[in-house]
């Protein structure tokens, strides 16, 4: 499956994903924080490998990440990482066209890969006495994979309908790509994850080895396994599956980056569509950088619950809008947007909704928020931090974007820092950030339906599931 590249985009995967494998939910350990619980190691040939034991119930999951996503394609070459993820389950010398999952699910197990801008995961969750199914499986085609002309163009023609389903037919999706390219002029989040349509057209199946032969390295991945395992036992297999993969040459992951933005960018798109929607992206830091936390608590105050601003001023006071949300990208690899959506209720214009939004950002600039309010978008953002660590999956997540985004125990970092957010971060930080000059404004304005319905919000996941 593709990884939208945006907070609520990856808050989506986290729910969908949390559905797929209720099974695997397990409280990790209380002694000790996670950091102290994790180890990290690096085999001879570059490979780092990051495991965390977890013996609450037999089981484990096995997560392999590449540092490579649409950030690391060219102009005219968007869309590889995408399709060499649907092209990883086509096999190998080993491993017959889709045996893959077959052998996976043969052991009880599960598996799936998702794409986004910074990265390619692949992962099996089985129970702990078949990891070795992982082990073999991923280490082979990790050096192994046969990619076949007949293959690609079939995966071709499937990513394609992709992204007529969930983006061309999808006004909210189309809206929020077309705010990116245009909020982004040098940085490669410029362009989708699942690529343009005339690139992805375009892709040949020679692009595709390059590509396989770039990024899919030791140097270039890592491993995150949480479970019931032995680490000094498991170390001694991940070495002897992984470590005769020749290292390759560790790629370039520096990318050019927006300079400051120096006057509002405005889009009015028309397509077919039920309601009017409107998108806000403000350019924003990552979490390097510690105005990132304050972000994340200006967001929670913004729409995190009933009693958020929005819910309490937008959807239940002046019944403007169905829905809106405040969104930061704290663990994007380079910086990102602050996110603000709303879609409007019938009868209710973009520009009365951009004007409400527009109060409460400057309420946001002059009037400190009070203690109360402070406190309890801290306590919702410790509980969502804590509670997503419920899960052997949701732990190794968590770990595996901290590492890609700056080093995975970073994680430790994050409930110290939002701890630390006062009232006058917030009010520097919204005078700093949430300005017109910085944005990127993007309107939907239907047009009259034809026959064909929206597909739904704009943050739909890119599934691989069609093989």
């Amino acid at each position: 499956m593709g990884l939208g590249r945006r907070g609520k985009r990856r808050a989506n995967l986290w729910l969908v994903l949390c559905f797929l494998l209720g099974n695997y939910l397990y409280p990790p350990p209380a002694e000790a924080g996670l950091r102290e619980q994790v180890s990290e190691h690096v085999l001879a040939n570059g490979l780092k490998v990051i495991l965390l034991e977890n013996h609450k119930a037999p089981v484990v999951t096995f997560q392999i990440w590449y540092r490579v996503g649409s950030r690391n394609e060219q102009w005219g070459k968007t869309g590889l990482s995408h399709m060499l993820e649907h092209m990883m389950f086509k096999g190998t010398a080993k491993i017959g066209p889709e045996e893959f999952s077959r052998l996976v699910q043969e052991n009880g197990g599960n598996e799936n890969a998702f794409t986004s801008a910074d990265f390619t995961a692949y992962f099996e969750n089985l129970s702990g006495d078949r990891m070795q199914v992982s082990l073999d499986l991923e280490s082979d085609r990790m050096h192994n994979l046969i990619l076949r002309e007949e293959d690609f163009r079939t995966e071709r023609m499937v990513v394609m309908e992709e992204r007529r389903m969930r983006t061309e037919d999808n006004p909210q999706s189309y809206l929020m790509e077309q705010l990116e390219a245009t909020a982004f002029q040098l940085q490669p989040y410029h362009w989708p994850t699942v690529g343009w349509m005339e690139d992805i057209k375009n892709l040949t199946l020679a692009d595709l080895k390059s590509y396989y032969r770039t990024y899919y390295n030791p140097g270039n991945a890592f491993l995150v396994v949480v479970g019931d395992f032995s680490k000094k036992e498991l170390l001694g297999k991940i070495e002897k599956a992984f470590g005769s993969v020749p290292p390759g040459v560790k790629p370039e992951q520096e990318k050019d980056i927006d300079p400051p933005q120096h006057g509002e960018r405005r889009i009015f798109l028309k397509r077919q569509a039920q309601l009017p929607y409107i998108l806000m992206g403000y350019h924003v830091p990552n979490l390097r950088n510690g105005d990132s936390y304050v972000l994340e608590v200006i967001a929670t105050i913004l729409s995190g619950g009933r009693s958020s601003r929005f819910s309490r001023e937008f959807i239940q006071g002046k019944q403007l809008v169905l829905d809106a949300e405040a969104e930061n990208s704290l663990l994007s690899r380079d910086p990102g947007l602050f996110l603000i959506s709303a879609e409007p209720l019938p009868g209710k214009s973009t520009a009365e909704v951009e004007k409400a939004i527009d109060e409460e950002i400057r309420r946001l600039q002059t009037e400190p928020v009070g203690e109360r309010e402070l406190q309890k978008a801290k306590n919702l953002l410790e509980a969502s931090f804590v509670s997503s660590q419920d899960s052997l999956f949701f732990q190794a997540m968590l770990l595996a974007q901290y590492e890609i985004a700056e080093d995975w125990r970073s994680v430790e970092q994050y409930l110290p820092a939002i701890g630390k957010v006062t009232s006058q971060d917030i009010l520097r930080v919204a005078k700093q950030y949430l300005v017109p000059d910085n944005r990127t404004v993007s309107i939907l304005a239907p047009l009259p339906s034809q026959g064909k319905k929206s597909q739904g919000s704009a943050f739909s996941l890119e599934s691989k599931t069609v093989r």
